[in-house]
C-alpha cells in the first residue's frame, strides 16, 4: 500500500497531462477530479481487488506453500498467490515485484472503470464514451510507470 501512495503523485500528474492533451482541459481543471478518482480507486478498488483475489487464492488451494522447484510452481506462486505470497526467504526478492506486476493487470481495468465513474461525476457534460476512451488512454502511461517502478525495485532487489 505504501508503494501505491508513493506512486500517486506522478500518476495524478501523468493523468492530468493526459486530460490536457486528450480532453483539452487545463492542468488546474484536471488535477482535482483526477486526484479524487485516483484516491477512490486506491481506497476502494485495490482493497476490493485484493480481497477478491485472496478469496480465490483460498478457494483454489493457493494458501499452501508449494516448493519452487519447477517453472510451473514458480508461475503458480506469483499468479495465484499474488495477493499473499506464501513463500519466504531467498525467493521473495523476485516474487514480490513479479506478483505486483501480475496484480497490475486486473488493477488496470478496475481503475479504468472506477476512475471513469468518478470523473463522470465531475465532468458530467463530457460524453461517456469519450471519458471511457480517455480513462483507458490515461491509464496506459500510468501503469507503464508502475511496471517500470516494480522492474527497478526487482532489479535493485536482485543486486542486494
Amino acid at each position: 500500500m505504501l508503494a501505491i501512495f508513493a506512486a500517486l503523485v506522478p500518476i495524478v500528474l501523468i493523468e492530468a497531462y493526459s486530460a490536457k492533451k486528450l480532453l483539452g482541459l487545463t492542468l488546474g481543471q484536471a488535477i482535482g477530479p483526477i486526484s479524487a478518482s485516483n484516491f477512490t480507486s486506491m481506497l476502494i478498488g485495490f482493497p476490493v481487488l485484493w480481497t477478491l483475489w485472496l478469496s480465490v487464492q483460498q478457494m483454489v488451494g493457493g494458501n499452501y506453500v508449494h516448493g519452487l522447484s519447477t517453472w510451473w510452481r514458480k508461475l503458480y506462486a506469483v499468479t495465484v498467490q499474488a495477493p499473499w505470497l506464501m513463500h519466504s526467504g531467498r525467493d521473495l526478492y523476485w516474487m514480490v515485484p513479479v506478483a505486483a506486476i501480475v496484480m497490475l493487470v486486473p488493477a488496470f481495468f478496475l481503475s479504468v472503470w472506477v476512475e471513469r465513474l468518478v470523473l463522470q461525476w465531475f465532468w458530467n457534460k463530457e460524453d461517456k464514451s469519450r471519458l471511457t476512451t480517455f480513462s483507458f488512454k490515461a491509464h496506459v502511461p500510468s501503469y507503464l510507470t508502475l511496471v517500470f517502478f516494480w522492474c527497478v525495485f526487482g532489479a535493485y532487489s536482485m543486486t542486494s
